[in-house]
């Protein structure tokens, strides 16, 4: 990855050495002008400078498509240079993370020489480093839906191409940078991804033929001993970039004086301010605190028409509501959000296991103890806990119960119920308890970061409190689905037990109102092999939405997922990510974004489009 030239089009091997690729003419009278940053005026007024949709044929239907590298359409390099002098040259062509273990490289704009065997062997060493993969410009944490074009190899003679990657990357470093990119991609319809770390399991962080946007630098965090913004409100708050991650923000808090924490996610990797928030946001404190999205007090953002906005409770008051929970890449770009901080407290915590060291290969042992587990969890959070469990073959994995504010003779007393039965029906176990001074002491202890770097297809759903109280054991056969959809398929499932309603019985946000009375969002994954065929993918993706996720949507009668951890190819996403809250949330996207400067799979407002050939990007017509 390296700068672009004013001349030419200048791709990097990994190595450092440049090569130029001569564009090819490409007709062309867009302006580049800049448009107004002062506040949304709202209506079609701010868009007349959007370019046209490509009008196509596919399939016997007709299309607006955005724009595609090789059309004439694209923007000649002039315009590419343009822009690179605008954000200071923070553009960039998007090269793989793993060109580097490949003699060449080739991208929609050329070919390049990429072998470097020290960067090769840095991949190779941290390809399933969250961390690392963060910090690239571009890359996704989970390959599956970059196509898996050029993963690390030991034989450079091999194929590495971009695959479903955006063209270009705007590695972002002031506001200004950000309104550039959004501005550019509505003068010249280019397909817009907003990428802030790359934690994502359904290829919202990606795009083929798009220009990507990263917020990752913006780091700024702002401790606030008392909000005084609108409402009702007067307490402690932080105001948070873009592009800060959970670990951090934690460590920060953990260093002021007393300890503060928020409602962040389990995994370190993930940007608060991000598609997290814009997804409502859940993790270890949601039980008590509820959703994160329920915590936001403002917004700065920028919209699809380029305006830099404030939204609260008293300015853009539909933004502000639509941002907490109403989808990613659906309505503005955020820059930073203030949230309401909690003071950290001593907190218990314990791992729990049952595997083949205590049951065996039993499989009736292994069901019976999963199902006395689950029957359990409307106790575990009706007390007050959020518990992070996965479940394998023989394997059930609880790491860990978390206990704020409570000792572990308390939650060794709310455990103890499930622990007998464990006992009365013959099946060992390993529970171990332990205190801690401080939350940030539990999280740094007990929650292990995530691997980067696998290929799979992601569902899941929602088990309200009825739904275990009345259908334990029908939710239990499902599990048993989910393992095993057919002879020659295996996935698996990663549990979360909490609920929003506990501490926030009523909702401020966007989020499916199920929320309020859930126990249990359990994450399906389906490996897909590498290399698999268009066939093979599309036969997986049918096991996972008809076959997997069929089966818990069979057992439960929230009606509710998790907007950014499930199938967004499944029947009905619209009412399954937000229920009835999804008519206004479409209303406000057609004011925000009216012509579809922002997209990103089944979020409100893209019915129409869809991905034709492969990678267009079209709205039927």
């Amino acid at each position: 990855m390296v700068h672009l030239p004013s001349v030419g089009l200048a791709v990097a091997a990994a190595s450092g050495l440049l090569q130029t690729v001569t564009a090819a003419p490409q007709a062309s009278t867009d302006s580049t002008s800049t448009a107004s940053t002062t506040s949304f005026l709202g209506g079609l007024f701010d868009f007349l400078d959007v370019a046209n949709l490509t009008v196509t044929h596919h399939n016997g239907k007709l299309y607006g498509c955005k724009c595609s590298p090789g059309q004439l359409c694209w923007p000649q390099q002039w315009k590419w240079n343009q822009l690179n002098t605008t954000v200071g040259g923070n553009l960039k062509l998007h090269i793989p993370p793993a060109a580097s273990c490949y003699n060449t490289f080739t991208g929609p704009l050329g070919t390049v020489n990429t072998y470097d065997a020290a960067a090769c062997a840095d991949v190779h060493a941290n390809w399933e480093d969250e961390m690392w993969t963060v910090e690239k410009p571009g890359a996704a944490l989970w390959t599956y839906f970059t196509n898996e074009t050029c993963r690390p190899t030991l034989n450079p003679t091999d194929s590495c191409t971009l695959g479903y990657y955006g063209v270009y990357v705007i590695s972002a470093t002031t506001r200004n940078h950000i309104k550039a990119g959004i501005d550019f991609a509505r003068r010249n319809n280019i397909r817009l991804v907003i990428r802030n770390t790359g934690h994502d399991f359904i290829g919202r962080s990606t795009g083929a033929g798009s220009l990507i946007i990263n917020t990752h630098s913006f780091q700024d965090v702002n401790w606030i001993s008392s909000y005084a913004g609108p409402g009702s409100y007067s307490g402690p708050a932080v105001t948070i970039a873009a592009g800060v991650q959970g670990r951090s923000i934690l460590e920060q808090g953990h260093a002021q004086v007393p300890p503060k924490v928020i409602v962040t996610g389990e995994c370190p990797t993930v940007g608060v301010a991000g598609g997290f928030i814009q997804g409502g946001g859940h993790g270890p404190w949601t039980t008590l605190k509820g959703l994160s999205a329920d915590n936001v007090l403002a917004f700065e953002a920028i919209t699809a028409s380029g305006h830099f906005v404030t939204a609260n409770e008293a300015q853009n008051s539909d933004l502000f509501w639509a941002l907490k929970g109403g989808g990613p890449s659906a309505f503005a770009v955020i820059l930073s959000v203030t949230m309401k901080t909690f003071d950290d407290v001593s907190s218990a915590g314990a791992t729990f296991y049952v595997n083949n060291t205590h049951i065996g290969f039993d499989n009736d042992a292994y069901w019976n103890a999963t199902s006395i587990f689950h029957k359990w969890s409307n106790h575990f959070v009706d007390n007050g806990l959020y518990v992070y469990y996965e479940l394998f073959p023989f394997t059930l994995r609880a790491q860990p119960f978390v206990a704020i504010g409570k000792t572990v003779a308390e939650l060794n007393a709310i455990v103890a119920p499930m622990l007998a039965e464990l006992t009365a029906n013959g099946i060992s176990y390993e529970w171990n308890p332990k205190s801690f001074p401080t939350f940030f002491d539990l999280y740094v202890d007990l929650f292990e970061a995530e691997a980067a770097g696998g290929s799979a297809l992601t569902g899941g759903w929602l088990f309200d409190h009825n739904d275990v109280a009345t259908n334990n054991d029908g939710i239990i056969e499902a599990f048993k689905t989910v393992f095993s959809p057919r002879p020659d398929i295996f996935s698996f499932i990663v549990g979360h037990l909490f609920n929003p309603g506990y501490g926030a019985p009523v909702s401020n946000s966007a989020t499916h109102p199920s929320w309020r009375n859930a126990t249990d969002f359990v994450i399906t994954v389906l490996p897909v092999p590498l290399g698999a065929s268009k066939a093979v993918k599309a036969d997986y993706q049918n096991v996972l939405t008809n076959t997997i996720d069929q089966a818990l949507r069979d057992a439960s009668g929230s009606g509710a997922t998790y907007v950014n951890e499930a199938d967004p190819y499944q029947p009905n996403w619209q009412g399954h990510f937000w229920g009835s809250e999804y008519p206004r949330l479409k209303q406000i996207r057609k004011k925000w974004d009216p012509l579809g400067v922002f997209y990103s799979i089944a979020t409100p407002g893209t019915e129409d489009w869809e991905v034709i050939q492969d990678t267009r990007l079209c709205k039927k017509l």
